[in-house]
């Protein structure tokens, strides 16, 4: 099969293409046959090197989430499994390929009426946002802030945010036409990436959201609500300054809190149902599986290139 690995991290130019053997499912595991592949801002991360103490090596096949049919099934799970269409999730590697394998417990069978595509765009994305709004305690009437909406995560912030009953969903992004694109989902103002530009827009947030990082962080600290939250899911552009916290000392008579949030901190279970109900969310169309572009698996790089370029508006999706 045709793999795509990680020759030199750095950028895209490192990435390569290449046959190696399909991999077998081992005990408790099945073997997708892909579909789609979700190309993901944690997927850039890893590849330019910059996500240190975690040991990838070069030979990384990238990727994180597959959507195709079982093919086959290790020791110890159904052989009804076989034939499925399913969503599964690879781990921080092993999807850019041909065949990916997964543990049963991170597989979720797909709707008939949900396209392999669709899944990819909706599978990782979604949960992190319903569940990073849950960790910030949302509620009905309160206001929000998302910080890099235009990613496949801030998209569904922003329409989760809105059918939780926000007062005000902000976002921050990068062009007038993605802001229009994001009011037609749920979005009430339009920022630009230092959250100014709209005289209308709430002056301070109960929640914000945030999938960017990096040094500008504090500047948005400094816009929460007293009793505000502020929950960092992503870091596409780089952690924040180590002092960035002296924000919220500085605020301290506010209340105000950070935290950040993984899906790795969620039980198996959980995930799975919320995969399941987001997925059921889409056919019905109260969540939209918003895509950019979709090209083929040897185009890998590619697509890479164009998210170092600037971002993308939803998911980039290859397919073999």
């Amino acid at each position: 099969m045709r793999a795509v690995v990680i020759r030199e991290f750095g950028d895209a130019s490192g990435m390569a293409v290449v046959e190696t053997a399909s991999p077998s499912p081992s005990a408790g595991q099945v073997l997708v046959r892909t579909d789609a592949i979700g190309v993901g801002g944690v997927d850039a991360v890893i590849r330019r090197g910059t996500l240190g103490g975690l040991g990838f090596e070069t030979g990384l096949v990238l990727g994180s989430e597959v959507a195709g049919t079982v093919a086959a099934v290790g020791d110890g799970v159904d052989d009804s499994w076989v034939g499925r269409r399913v969503w599964a999730f690879t781990g921080t590697s092993g999807a850019y390929a041909d065949e990916a394998v997964a543990a049963v417990e991170d597989v979720v069978p797909l709707p008939a009426e949900l396209s392999p595509i669709d899944a990819v765009a909706l599978g990782s994305a979604a949960p992190v946002a319903r569940f990073a709004l849950a960790h910030a305690h949302l509620a009905p009437g309160e206001t929000v802030l998302v910080r890099g909406a235009a990613g496949s995560i801030g998209i569904a912030a922003v329409e989760l945010a809105a059918r939780a009953g926000a007062s005000a969903v902000a976002v921050t992004t990068s062009s007038a036409e993605r802001g229009a694109r994001l009011l037609g989902l749920g979005a009430t103002h339009v920022l630009d990436r230092r959250g100014g530009g709209d005289p209308t827009a709430p002056a301070a947030y109960d929640v914000i959201v945030d999938i960017v990082g990096g040094e500008h962080l504090p500047d948005f600290l400094d816009v929460l609500a007293p009793n505000g939250r502020l929950v960092l899911v992503g870091a596409v552009a780089g952690f924040p300054l180590p002092d960035f916290g002296m924000a919220l000392l500085r605020a301290f008579r506010a209340s105000r809190s950070f935290a950040t949030f993984s899906l790795d901190s969620i039980e198996r279970e959980a995930l799975r149902t919320v995969r399941a109900e987001t997925f059921d969310d889409a056919v019905r169309g109260d969540l939209h599986a918003v895509v950019d572009d979709v090209l083929p698996l040897s185009e890998a790089a590619a697509a890479h290139a164009r998210l170092d370029r600037s971002p993308v508006f939803g998911r980039l999706v290859l397919t073999p």
